[in-house]
Parts: C-alpha cells; sequence; structure tokens
C-alpha cells in the first residue's frame, strides 16, 4: 500500500502546485503557515504552532478538531516550515505492514541525517494495540509524530499516547474565516460568485464551519454557470445544506445532551429548546432524551415541582401513542415546563448522602419498637413492644424515634425555599418542633 504515503523528497524538491483540473478545495490549498484561516490561535506568532516554527523543533501533537479546518494541510506545511520529511498513513486504510513501512523508512531516513514528521489521519480509528505501536518511535525520536481526529482525544486515544503528544484544538471556521476562503476562490476563478448579499450569507451559514465544504459547493456554483444572480431561495433550491456533524455514540452526542441539561438547569426556555431541536433534527432517538430529561426532572427538580416528573412521563406516553413528528410537540412541552419550573437537587444530595450512610453504617437494625411481631417469639424479644401508632394522636404525629440504637439521627433532605419545598421545609419544621416537645417530657 505505498500509495498510502506521500512522496518522500525533501520539501523543498516536491511540486506543490495542484494540477488545472483538481478541485477547488486542492487548488486552493496554503502554502504556507501564515495562508490558513481561522486557526490564528495556533499558527499565529503567540500561538503553540507557531512557537514550535518559530523554534526550528516541533513536538508530537493531536490535532482535533471538525472536519474541513485545516488538520491535513497543517501537517504538511509543518513539515515544510522546519524542513522535515513528511510521511502520511489513513488509519482508515491503513494497517500493522503499513506502520512497520512507515517506521522502517523513517529510521532508515533518520541515519542519513532527515527527521520524519508522520502524520496520521483519523488516529482515532486505530485500536489501542496499534496506538501503543507508535510509542517507541515517538519515544526515540525516530519520528515526530501528527495525529489528526475529530473525536475527543480524552475518550479516542489511550492515556500513554496522549501522555507523550499535546492535543492542540482547532476550531470550526467562524463567517469571517469562510467569507476568506470564498474571495480566494473568486479570485482564482476570476470572477464573483453569482450570489446577492444574502445567498452569500446563506451559503456561508450552510457549510456550518467546514471550509472544504464552501469551497466545494462554491466549485458547483461554477460549474453550473449560472445566468444572473441568485437569491437565497434560489441558492437553497440548487444547492444542498451541509448536515450538522452528529454522531449519536460520539462526542458530539454527549455534548449536545450535555448542554441540553445545563440549559434547563440553568432556567433557559430558550436555550434548552435549542439544543432539544439540534438533537431531534440530527436524528436523536427522542426516548434517549426523554429518559434523560425524566432523570432532570428527579435530579435538579424534585419536590420543588413534583409535577415535573409526571410531565416526562406524560411526554413519554404522548410520543410512544403518537409517535413522530407529532409526538415530538409533547417532548418540546415536557422541556418547558422543566426549564421553566423551580429547581431544587435536595433529593439529588438527599440521595447521595443517605446512600453513603447507608454503605457506612453496615447492618444495624431498627428499633425493635417499629419491628412487626407475627409470632409469639418475636413479642417476647420485644418486637413492637410501645410502638406509637402516629394516627392515634391528634395531630397525626406521634415523633418516635425511627432510627437504629447506636445511630444519631441524620439529616439527609434539606428542601429549598422554592416552589412546593417552601411548604414542605414548613411541615419538617412543624414536626421538629413537635419532637423536641416529647423528647422533653
Amino acid at each position: 500500500m505505498a500509495d498510502l504515503f506521500a512522496d518522500d523528497l525533501p520539501p523543498a524538491s516536491r511540486d506543490t502546485a495542484p494540477a488545472a483540473d483538481a478541485p477547488l478545495a486542492d487548488q486552493l490549498r496554503p502554502l504556507a503557515l501564515s495562508e490558513v484561516v481561522g486557526q490564528e490561535h495556533l499558527t499565529g506568532a503567540q500561538g503553540a504552532i507557531g512557537r514550535m516554527v518559530a523554534s526550528g523543533k516541533l513536538s508530537s501533537m493531536i490535532l482535533w478538531g471538525p472536519p474541513g479546518t485545516g488538520k491535513t494541510t497543517i501537517a504538511r506545511l509543518l513539515a515544510d516550515a522546519v524542513g522535515m520529511r513528511f510521511a502520511a498513513v489513513s488509519a482508515v486504510f491503513s494497517g500493522v505492514a503499513d506502520l512497520k513501512k512507515a517506521f522502517a523508512e523513517a529510521e532508515a531516513a533518520a541515519k542519513a541525517g532527515q527527521r520524519t514528521l508522520l502524520f496520521v489521519d483519523e488516529i482515532h480509528r486505530f485500536n489501542r494495540a496499534q496506538q501503543d505501536g507508535f510509542l517507541p518511535f515517538v519515544e526515540r525520536g525516530t519520528v515526530t509524530l501528527v495525529g489528526a481526529t475529530t473525536e475527543n482525544p480524552s475518550f479516542a486515544l489511550n492515556a500513554a499516547l496522549l501522555s507523550r503528544a499535546q492535543v492542540l484544538i482547532l476550531h470550526r471556521l467562524n463567517a469571517a474565516a469562510l467569507r476568506v476562503l470564498l474571495e480566494r476562490a473568486e479570485t482564482l476563478q476570476g470572477n464573483p460568485l453569482p450570489l446577492d448579499d444574502n445567498a452569500r450569507a446563506a451559503l456561508i451559514a450552510s457549510a456550518d464551519g467546514d471550509g472544504r465544504f464552501l469551497l466545494n459547493q462554491a466549485e458547483t456554483l461554477y460549474s453550473a454557470q449560472i445566468e444572473g444572480t441568485l437569491d437565497a431561495a434560489g441558492l437553497g433550491t440548487l444547492l444542498q445544506r451541509r448536515v450538522a456533524v452528529y454522531d449519536k455514540d460520539r462526542d458530539g452526542h454527549y455534548g449536545l445532551i450535555s448542554a441540553l441539561h445545563k440549559a434547563l438547569r440553568g432556567s433557559d426556555p430558550q436555550a434548552a429548546l435549542y439544543y432539544l431541536a439540534r438533537m431531534l433534527t440530527a436524528g436523536e432517538e427522542p426516548l434517549y432524551v426523554l429518559r434523560r430529561m425524566t432523570r432532570f426532572a428527579s435530579e435538579d427538580i424534585g419536590l420543588a415541582d413534583p409535577q415535573a416528573l409526571a410531565q416526562c412521563l406524560a411526554a413519554k406516553d404522548a410520543f410512544q401513542f403518537l409517535g413522530s413528528p407529532e409526538g415530538e410537540l409533547a417532548i418540546v412541552q415536557a422541556c418547558l415546563y422543566l426549564a421553566t419550573a423551580p429547581k431544587s437537587n435536595a433529593a439529588y444530595k438527599a440521595q447521595k448522602a443517605a446512600w453513603q450512610s447507608a454503605r457506612e453504617t453496615g447492618s444495624l437494625a431498627p428499633p425493635a419498637h417499629i419491628l412487626n411481631a407475627p409470632t409469639k417469639l418475636m413479642k417476647e424479644i420485644g418486637h413492637s413492644e410501645g410502638y406509637a401508632y402516629d394516627h392515634d394522636s391528634d395531630d397525626g404525629f406521634s415523633g418516635a424515634d425511627y432510627w437504629p440504637e447506636g445511630m444519631e439521627p441524620q439529616t439527609y433532605y434539606q428542601p429549598v425555599p422554592r416552589g412546593f419545598e417552601r411548604q414542605v421545609i414548613e411541615r419538617l419544621e412543624w414536626w421538629e418542633k413537635k419532637r423536641a416537645e416529647q423528647r422533653g417530657k
């Protein structure tokens, strides 16, 4: 699979000019780090990459960012900038034999005094054992590893490899960076795109931060040889919008559900509805979202509004009854209810404290007076003796001690003065007053 590796010639002797019929994105590929747009926080003079290039020495790194943000381009330009031999391998197509060949070639180049930058695209697709295979060559300096990934390195790469590489985060391209790319395309083509201002803004928005996608769309427009000027509606008819990046079992999935949870907790119904829409329009399983919302109802609202849990369960029933898309409105209703409800994590904290206490106290028996006595023997050893039946008291409250012998009463649940829990606080305070009176008798 020799074709997976880049030309092994020194950078200065490599022909960097793309073919005339190459895709527009390739023709506009930057020839220097200063031409890379949208990543100035890394490539600028004060950025991590800028500093490395200025010192003439690269450390191994992982470039983490969305598609179309310049990961491959930066890796190639890094090798040129410091005079290193560039070799590349793709984790999608390569196996152990390809890696061994790359390392053998790097070792041969090192003996000839040539350092090697090994670029590994989609590095997260290598399994843990294959990732471990990089370690000795990185440690000996046989290669300077530059890996590219769209996945969170914390989850996709093993700890040993991460400890030997610096993780650099590439940002999705903002509107200003995408506008620069369009201007470069127009300069190369020698004429402007056939778009009015609104259509131009719509084209940039449709790229969703992906520079490669934007240039491919621009190339389609040039190829169509459109007469006149397109407005936003005309552009939408001609071109497809980029599908949002969203993998149900990957980082985008967890990032959006976290954002939804935080927006609900922060009582921002507008932001919560936005993240809910992001997930459902991207194809997320609605019942997954409902499960997380139901958990939220108990964790972040609890008894501040007991109806929150009922709203989520009702939304689940409505969605299962109506299906999609009609049933999604019930999910929206539950989302808005949760966002606008009073918040309390008192139940959540009480659970954690009670569970911890139960683990620490082991198998302490409840006091004998609240244990049932269905047999004569159990009555003889004191079960149920002295039990105060609360309904027999005038207030429906006996004030008895229900804690195991030798264990002090604990306070796990501490309601907050919001929503329904205000009333709960009043009840708890009244009961505690009655207990104090009982103890004083």
